[in-house]
């Protein structure tokens, strides 16, 4: 996007020049009047001007941080977790996340077209889906935030210096407690990836389900096996979070 907004200006700020500098248009043109000459001069130099600026806040400024707790779009998400992609010792788990992020976008777009096809907006059926989905997908960006803050503070060089045993000043218990609190880090980043891959597979479930079924009682919904699966996963992930 931002390539295309650069050569839009580009495109711009050519096409103005040819038309102001083009015989016969305004009349303004370099060796002219020293009154055309001095604007056609002013036009170029202001020209070039902008086309450095806009090179600049285009395509090298670095984008603004949003905080953690403000990040609220998809594309919020995925610009925040690429922040990370050069971080060797959490690579792993920064690629996992991006994919999984690319995979709930697919599957609520899916699940949602099915529960169109199948029910009308004012069904009770189609409320019943609707709301799981957005249950779980809510659950699933809570996860990612949980991560995010878990980057925010990683320091790659002290659990690169730990995990090697290099810090010798210090006792082996506190190396052992260092060591501790990073297999607790990377412990909690493998299960919010587990349960987020756990919710991708509820939501597979659930598409199948819906789609099999020829006719079925919106009071049957709450028995199906999945809508049972999906719901004990939100109520335990509420009770951990409180």
């Amino acid at each position: 996007m931002k390539y295309i907004k650069f050569f839009g200006l580009v495109a711009g700020l050519v096409v103005l020049n040819i038309l102001v500098l083009s015989p016969g248009f305004l009349g303004i043109s370099i060796g002219g009047s020293a009154l055309s000459t001095a604007f056609g001069i002013t036009l170029l130099v202001a020209s070039a001007i902008i086309l450095f600026y806009g090179c600049y806040m285009l395509l090298f400024k670095p984008p603004a941080v949003i905080p953690v707790k403000e990040i609220s779009t998809h594309e919020d998400y995925v610009e925040a977790l690429n922040r990370y992609r050069n971080v060797k010792s959490l690579q792993e788990f920064v690629t996992l996340a991006l994919e999984q992020l690319d995979r709930i976008l697919k599957k609520r777009a899916t699940l949602m077209n099915i529960i169109n096809q199948r029910f009308d907006e004012g069904e009770l059926s189609h409320k019943k889906f609707s709301s799981v989905a957005y249950e779980v997908e809510k659950l699933f960006y809570l996860n990612v935030k949980s991560i995010l803050n878990r980057l925010s503070v990683f320091d790659e060089s002290e659990y690169l210096s730990v995990m090697n045993q290099r810090q010798s000043k210090f006792s082996r218990e506190i190396l052992e407690e260092k060591t501790k609190v990073y297999n607790e880090y990377l412990s909690f980043m493998k299960s919010s990836l587990s349960t987020n891959e756990e919710i991708l597979l509820k939501l597979d479930k659930l598409i199948i389900e819906i789609s099999r079924l020829d006719s079925f009682e919106p009071g049957d919904i709450d028995n199906m096996p999945c809508m049972q699966e999906i719901d004990s996963l939100i109520k335990q992930t509420k009770l951990y979070k409180q």
